[in-house]
């Protein structure tokens, strides 16, 4: 029995390696991205980082067509179209999602689009961005981890808003409810409120300091002090609240929370992928704050290697890119070496620096790690 799996073993080990050895033609994939304009930077930066890519897998066969797509829907067809007549099937890029608009007249082709937007996608274009469904499921992970019940969901009315929801029916995350605000600060932290139900808990306070007041209660001036000391009474109805912001818009919510008394404290601050924003550590009123994201120590290894050589930081799609053409080989690959939609179809997972993509019908999702940002400095939760 022994020695017919070694047979076995042999023949399949020799028949993989014929078979790349008769798959000599050159593996040609398009990458459609700015190079020039106000993008320019970022698309040089997907280069360099293809490039990377392409020393690691170390494959002679790998040719990457590179194209410069002005961040023009018009022009990157154009290019789409140039590269196709060139025989090429698999295109990286564009970067972003409006540049995708006219990608379906090339249906023979198949655009890894940079954006992590799903809605309205063409079927010719897959988002390789680390999309909401990726992260609300890491975060509903974090929900069953620390036991959360009455979650909240602040949703901005921003572009998005339609990705956050499409993202939470598709998780089936269990909320306690869900609310959209308004950025604007003036309006932002009257909504907030309402949301908190703090004038009802101011006025608890008030009432209950009157009560005591006009008694005779034992320890009157004591309990009188503890409740002067308090900002509101009463208890919060939910245990953790998803912001869907980032940057300075973040940090708004945040503070309009604490100033409804609801601190990092008293219920979970979550958010989305922040990217390891070093302006979270410096704000520790809204510590600790939680957020799924991609690996960390590959993200910095990653960036050190990029440094050391182009002696400049790579930007963050670039980290994504240097990804997507490992997954890209791995699928060809393990696919015969056929360049067609189809390796895009069936169920598969792949393991990069941001960590495993998972493919199934056209679609890729991200399994993410989740981080806080405490007391100064990231915390790996899981």
């Amino acid at each position: 029995m022994k020695t017919l799996l070694k047979i076995n073993l042999i023949i399949l080990i020799l028949t993989a390696y014929s078979f790349k050895v008769l798959a000599n033609e050159n593996i040609k994939i398009g990458l459609i991205v700015p190079l020039s304009g106000e993008y320019a930077e970022i698309g040089n930066s997907i280069i360099n980082s293809i490039r990377l890519a392409v020393n690691e897998i170390d494959d002679s066969r790998i040719e990457i067509l590179p194209r410069d797509t002005m961040a023009d829907p018009n022009v990157a067809l154009d290019v789409a179209k140039d590269l196709y007549q060139k025989d090429v099937k698999i295109i990286i890029g564009p970067l972003f999602g409006e540049s995708s608009i006219y990608l379906n007249e090339l249906d023979d082709v198949t655009f890894l689009s940079f954006t992590n937007k799903l809605h309205n996608n063409h079927l010719n274009v897959i988002s390789t961005g680390v999309n909401a469904i990726s992260q609300i499921k890491t975060i509903k992970k974090f929900q069953k981890k620390e036991k959360l019940e009455r979650t909240i969901f602040l949703i901005p009315k921003a572009d998005y808003k339609i990705e956050i929801e499409n993202a939470i029916a598709k998780t089936k995350i269990k909320l306690k409810d869900k609310y959209f605000y308004d950025t604007d600060p003036t309006i932002l932290t009257s909504q907030i409120e309402k949301i908190t139900r703090y004038p009802q808990r101011k006025q608890n306070l008030e009432d209950e300091i009157n009560r005591v007041e006009s008694s005779n209660v034992a320890d009157k001036e004591r309990k009188l002090d503890n409740l002067k000391r308090k900002d509101t009474l009463g208890g919060i109805n939910f245990d953790s609240v998803i912001i869907a912001d980032f940057e300075e818009n973040l940090k708004s919510v945040t503070t309009s929370l604490l100033y409804t008394d609801v601190s990092s404290n008293r219920v979970k601050y979550i958010s989305l992928n922040q990217w390891f924003d070093e302006s979270l550590l410096k704000e520790k009123t809204l510590q600790p704050i939680y957020f799924p994201s991609v690996n960390k120590q590959n993200y910095e290894k990653f960036t050190e290697l990029y440094k050391s050589k182009y002696n400049s930081l790579p930007n963050q799609v670039s980290f994504l890119s240097y990804d997507i053409l490992g997954l890209v080989y791995y699928l060809i690959y393990i696919n015969d070496f056929d360049v067609s939609r189809k390796i895009f179809y069936e169920k598969n997972k792949f393991k990069g620096k941001i960590g495993i993509f998972e493919i199934d019908k056209n679609i890729i999702t991200h399994e993410l790690n989740l981080y806080s940002a405490d007391e100064g400095k990231f915390k790996k939760i899981f």
